[in-house]
């Protein structure tokens, strides 16, 4: 009888570990109505930028006396607003049933370098130059009515904003105006995870590692390499500009228009220094 040998399937997958960067919205109480008419106001300052982003719900800071929650409603919010939650981080045990019959994974809790900013993102807070960055920025205490603990109550470690004309483009919005924005210079480097958002120009003298994410209402300068993802002009200003020492972004976006790493890896400044400015609907690279 003669013997067959059975065939050799190569395998068509592989199972990896990875680290993905992802918009955590935290839920400081149940208030559908607010919650629906702000993140409106959220998405529309960068529709772009928020479209088929990846979002992380937040549930661990209610209480029982916050109330039931209608877990499916909020997901079909954030769907609505071109969000794609992919997660929820949850204490209670009606939102952990709920998470589990909707099948929407359950993440564990936050780290403890977590920090949040105030609800306007545009107030100076005391703070040394050694304490954590803070992370992902909240919505307004509109959505705490009913809730004993507001949000931006906590502590915040945002150091300390000046006024520094020097670092404004003439070109821009705001200087043209004569408004002076305030900056930030931060001189430790900015981690996986973290999230820097400063209402004017932010200075950058340490790395932008892989998953970290720096914003501005105005410029962005990065004397380092810059890994992670880099968005400036947040508030619609297209005269804001990312200047970098090593181009290795993640995504780059300026008010809203947005470059990704696939496509930037094809460009000729790819891991050299660069400024990014905005002509038209267009991102433009320009060798430094």
């Amino acid at each position: 009888m003669k013997q067959y040998e059975l065939p050799v399937t190569k395998p068509v997958f592989r199972i990896k570990g990875g680290t993905l960067s992802a918009t955590v919205l935290e839920l400081g109480a149940i208030n559908p109505a607010a919650l629906e008419r702000q993140l409106a106001e959220k998405v529309a300052q960068a529709p772009q930028l928020f479209q088929h982003s990846p979002l992380v719900i937040a549930l661990d800071k209610l209480g029982v006396e916050d109330g039931p929650l209608d877990l499916a409603g909020l997901l079909d919010t954030c769907r609505r607003h071109t969000l794609h939650p992919v997660g929820v981080r949850a204490t209670r045990p009606d939102d952990l049933a709920q998470a589990a019959s909707l099948g929407i994974a359950v993440l564990p809790g936050g780290r403890t370098r977590e920090r949040e900013l105030p609800a306007a993102l545009a107030a100076n807070h005391d703070g040394g130059p050694e304490s954590p960055l803070p992370l992902v920025p909240e919505l307004s205490a509109e959505l705490q009515q009913g809730n004993g603990a507001a949000l931006n109550g906590a502590e915040n470690n945002q150091a300390p904003a000046h006024s520094d004309p020097a670092l404004a483009d003439p070109n821009t919005s705001a200087s043209a105006a004569g408004e002076l924005r305030p900056s930030r210079v931060v001189t430790q480097p900015v981690r996986g995870g973290q999230q820097i958002y400063v209402p004017g120009d932010l200075v950058l003298l340490a790395p932008v590692s892989a998953g970290a994410e720096v914003m501005a209402d105005g410029h962005i300068h990065v004397y380092a390499p810059l890994r992670g993802r880099a968005l400036a002009g947040v508030q619609g200003d297209t005269g804001a500009r990312i200047f970098c020492r090593e181009l290795s972004a993640e995504l780059i976006a300026i008010a809203g228009h947005f470059r990704i790493a696939d496509d930037l890896r094809a460009q000729p400044l790819w891991g050299r220094s660069a400024q990014v400015c905005l002509e038209g609907d267009e991102l433009k690279l320009i060798s430094l």
